[in-house]
Parts: structure tokens; C-alpha cells; sequence
């Protein structure tokens, strides 16, 4: 078994095979790995099982084993949005400026890819062809890092993913997985500068805390999501429902889902006790400041904690509060920057809150369900950033490439 050292130099020295890659070549890499997916579907569901039955031994919840699971659709899903990559500009070499000095320098600045990115990130096996696709069509090598829970699953998609480079020119050593899923080796792996040019971590708080303070790696940051949905006075409770039903319910384990309500006094006095009655039909547990445990009997006590927790499950918290300003206030000062949503029929009113809520996506009368890199047309995603440097929000090809300037002269001398 190799260490993170030894992967991360393999895909260094490989890296150069990538970044020489025509478009034409990528394309045709990653058409193969749609195929391999779809060919090796048996062998990666049998590896999952294994992790599935482990993580159920291990008493993992019901919401986490969701988001640990592949199944054949979501196998399809994936190689399907390989494909999507194919239909995507590859912007490497093209040029971002030219600036012609009076001196007769002319400045390019040239989009380029960083080399090596690290990938470390916790259950979802998904993350690892996402993270794959998208490194390779921005012509990067990539080492990745997932979970000992989705060691089965991302050893079978990575030897699966693997299969593809055969007859093509490109070193399979471009994507390297690291099977040692020990906190020792993470250790290590986090503080490989010089071999790994960017690190992206993807999961929950801990993870990420730790990477970002302990990383000698540069760090893209990706947040957990403790996203509100804010319900104004002129609210329509049909479209309410409709919403904040899809953004809690429709799949509670994920970051872009609904963890806290946050509604106007007077579309609460109104409206909460039917929009909670929907809610518990749905088997989530609500739990609220005491304005709102006062419209219904079935809403539990809120506590500070409640307004800062991701939950990823069908727990909701809910707020209720006299103003936008005061919506507005709680979101910037208990959210994670992540995605926020106001429902109303004021577009003055949708706009001081698409001013002011500090986060990388901000809605009006949309689900949080959206923040997504398929949803926006990225093709995949490799993380979503709750950062402002680099990168904000889903992160797509742009997000893996940076700039460098190249100058031609005549002579020019200073």
C-alpha cells in the first residue's frame, strides 16, 4: 500500500501527460471512463454493499448510509455527467488578457492548470468521480483521500476509472487514490507542499476545520450548509410549501438542504401552523423559538445551538422574526454562507436580501436544492466554496484552473 508521499510523487511525474493533452484527448479519456462505469457497474455496487454493511454495523443513521449508497441509477447519473464534461469549453492556454505596453511588451495572461490537486473528503463515493472527471478535463492530476467508510467503493471506482487510460498516452498516475484511510496518513497528505499545489477539502465541519488550520497546502475551502429559507409577510403559502417542503424533504443528508426556517410574524400567525402540519406529514421534526411554539403544539424547543447546526436529517429549526432586517441578521450571524433562500412577492424586498445575506448563493422564491455544479450547467461539481478567494460557490472546471502571465519582447530591457 502506498504512502501519500509516494501517490502524490507518481502524480506529479504524471501530471505533465495531462497538461500536454489535447482537447480532443481528454474528450476521448473521458468518454472512455463513462464507458468503463457503465461496463463495471457489478463490481463497484458489490464494492459498495460491502461498505454499506459495514457503515449499517457500525450504526451509521439512515441519512449518512443515503449519502454513502450508489446505486445503479446514480451509476448512470455519473456517467452521464462525465459525458456532459465532453460538451464543456476546455479553456486551457486560451487567453483571459493581452495588454500591449508603450514599452512594445505584449502581457498574456494564459488560464492554466495548477498540476496536482488533493482531494480529501468524507462517504460520498460520488465525490471521487466528480473530483476525477473534472481534474483531468481541466488538465490536472489529482491524489484523492475519501473515508474508510467508502474505502471499498472508492477503490473499485478509482481501478474502475483507471481501466480508461489504457491505450491513450496518458499515465494512469494522474488520478491516484490513497487506500491507507488513517488520520496518520491524512496527517501527512495534508502537508505534502510542493507535490500537491491545491488541497480541497469536502465534508463536514471537523474535516474541514482541520485542513484549513493544519494544511501546508494551499486550501480551497468548501463549508458545511446550514442554509435558511427566509418566509416574508407577502409570502404565497402554496409556493411556501411547495418549497421548503422540497429543500428539507427531498433529500435532508445533503449540504444544500433546508436546516433552518425563518419566518415573518405575520405570515406565521397566518400560515406556520399549516405549513407545519405539512411538514410533520413528512416526518420532520420542528423545532422553534417560543413565537412559533406558541402557533402549534407539535413544535419542540429551539435552542442557540439549534440556529447553527446542519442537521442532514428531517430535523428543521425555526425562527420567527419582525422584519427582513432581522431575517437578514440571523442568517449572517448563524449561517455558513453556504445557500440562502427569501420567498416573497417584493422585489425591493428580494433585493435588500440578495444584497445583504453573505453567502456564495442567495435565492428568490427557489429551492436551496439548486446549488449544485450539474444544476448550473457545470457539468459536475468538486465542491461547493463558502470562501471568497479563488472560487465561490459550485466549484466547475473554472474554479480548477488558474492564470499565468506570459510576455514576448524585443529586446526590452529595464
Amino acid at each position: 500500500m502506498k504512502t501519500a508521499k509516494q501517490l502524490a510523487t507518481l502524480a506529479k511525474q504524471a501530471a505533465p501527460t495531462i497538461a500536454l493533452a489535447t482537447t480532443s484527448e481528454k474528450n476521448d479519456l473521458l468518454k472512455k471512463i463513462a464507458y468503463s462505469l457503465q461496463m463495471n457497474a457489478t463490481s463497484i455496487l458489490e464494492a459498495n454493499e460491502k461498505d454499506i454493511q459495514r457503515a449499517k454495523q457500525n450504526n451509521m443513521n439512515e441519512q449518512l448510509l443515503d449519502r454513502l449508497r450508489l446505486t445503479a441509477d446514480r451509476l448512470e447519473q455519473l456517467a452521464d455527467s462525465v459525458l456532459q464534461l465532453i460538451h464543456l469549453p476546455d479553456e486551457i492556454g486560451d487567453l483571459s488578457a493581452v495588454i500591449h505596453r508603450p514599452n512594445g511588451l505584449v502581457i498574456e495572461e494564459r488560464i492554466v492548470p495548477f498540476g496536482v490537486v488533493g482531494m480529501i473528503y468524507e462517504a460520498r463515493p460520488n465525490v471521487t468521480v466528480d473530483a476525477c472527471a473534472l481534474a483531468l478535463k481541466t488538465s490536472n492530476a489529482i491524489v484523492l483521500r475519501g473515508s474508510s467508510s467508502a474505502v471499498e467503493s472508492n477503490k473499485a471506482l478509482v481501478h474502475t476509472l483507471k481501466k480508461a487510460f489504457e491505450q491513450t498516452t496518458i499515465d494512469p498516475n494522474c488520478i491516484n487514490l490513497l487506500e491507507n484511510t488513517s488520520k496518520a496518513e491524512a496527517t501527512q497528505f495534508i502537508k505534502l507542499k510542493g507535490l500537491i499545489d491545491v488541497l480541497i477539502p469536502r465534508g463536514g465541519a471537523a474535516l474541514i476545520q482541520k485542513v484549513v488550520e493544519e494544511a501546508t497546502i494551499p486550501v480551497i475551502e468548501t463549508g458545511v450548509g446550514n442554509c435558511h429559507i427566509y418566509v416574508a409577510k407577502s409570502a404565497d403559502l402554496h409556493l411556501t410549501k411547495s418549497i421548503v417542503l422540497n429543500a428539507k424533504t427531498q433529500r435532508p443528508s445533503v449540504c444544500n438542504a433546508c436546516e433552518t426556517l425563518v419566518v415573518h410574524e405575520d405570515f406565521a400567525k397566518r400560515h406556520l401552523s399549516s405549513l407545519a402540519e405539512a411538514l410533520l406529514k413528512e416526518g420532520v421534526t420542528l423545532l422553534g423559538d417560543s413565537f412559533a411554539q406558541s402557533l402549534h403544539a407539535s413544535i419542540g424547543s429551539a435552542t442557540d445551538t439549534d440556529w447553527s447546526t446542519e442537521y442532514l436529517d428531517l430535523t428543521l429549526a425555526i425562527r420567527c422574526v419582525s422584519s427582513t432586517i432581522e431575517a437578514i441578521s440571523h442568517i449572517n450571524t448563524f449561517g455558513t454562507k453556504h445557500s440562502d433562500a427569501i420567498i416573497t412577492n417584493d422585489n425591493e424586498e428580494k433585493e435588500v436580501f440578495f444584497t445583504q445575506v453573505d453567502s456564495a448563493c442567495v435565492y428568490h422564491n427557489a429551492s436551496t436544492r439548486f446549488t449544485d455544479g450539474f444544476e448550473f450547467g457545470f457539468g459536475a461539481e468538486i465542491g461547493i466554496s463558502t470562501q471568497k478567494l479563488h472560487a465561490r460557490g459550485p466549484m466547475g472546471l473554472k474554479a480548477l484552473t488558474t492564470t499565468k502571465y506570459c510576455i514576448s519582447g524585443n529586446g526590452q530591457i529595464k
